[in-house]
């Protein structure tokens, strides 16, 4: 009895099978053999699709990158790249393993190409120089990647972080600290809008500063 061929699959469903596992069992949980029985091909047939781990990691990204729809532009850069980074940071807590999987990564990929070309239109009243702007999307993003990372450990607002802190300083070894919690900075943080507006706006403006001219002129 003749045998059957095997079934064909498409990248497109070897990267999605990997998307599944990473949400399911985190980032270290996909590896070639885990994604091939995934999609229930030997292990060996999935390098037809990708060359290796490194390459499926980009493709993972770029791939969940496309799926939020990105916020319109409206020529406010503030509010434009507050839009852009509150969606990145949906999208991080959607795939819990793309902070970790972000991290030393260049940008490769239609999706992430479109989100930078995104990023630039939204900082162009800015009148920065476009590799400034390039560079300070960058910045943003492993912000975000920071921000999220902490949020997903269970402890957003560093409460905990806090209390063990503060046991600490209590012995009278760290004044300066102990001040900053007697004023009530050592509690409960501001939220992830108010330090965005921190980290956007004073990157820009720093940046701004650095050129001077129209830059320094438009940034406000």
């Amino acid at each position: 009895m003749a045998r059957g061929r095997p079934p064909a699959y498409t990248r497109d469903q070897v990267v999605d099978a990997a998307v599944r596992l990473a949400d399911a069992d985190g980032l270290d949980a996909v590896t070639m053999r885990r994604v091939a029985a995934e999609i229930g091909a030997g292990a060996m047939s999935l390098y037809t699709y990708v060359p290796d781990r490194e390459r499926l990691i980009d493709l993972m990204v770029d791939a969940v990158a496309g799926e939020p729809e990105l916020p319109a532009l409206t020529g406010d850069w503030r509010a434009d790249v507050f839009a852009l980074v509150s969606t990145q940071r949906d999208l991080m807590h959607r795939h819990r393993w793309l902070p970790g999987a972000l991290a030393g990564r260049g940008v490769s990929g239609r999706n992430l190409l479109g989100y930078l070309e995104h990023g630039l239109g939204a900082m162009e009243p800015t009148g920065l120089p476009g590799t400034t702007r390039m560079a300070l999307i960058g910045m943003f993003t492993g912000f975000v990647a920071s921000y999220v990372t902490g949020e997903l450990a269970g402890d957003p607002t560093g409460t905990e972080q806090a209390a063990q802190i503060g046991a600490v300083v209590a012995s009278g070894d760290f004044p300066r600290l102990a001040a900053v919690f007697a004023e009530g900075g050592g509690g409960t943080g501001p939220d992830f809008a108010v330090v965005a507006d921190w980290v956007i706006t004073g990157l820009v403006r720093q940046a701004g500063d650095s050129f001077g001219g129209s830059a320094g002129k438009r940034r406000a």
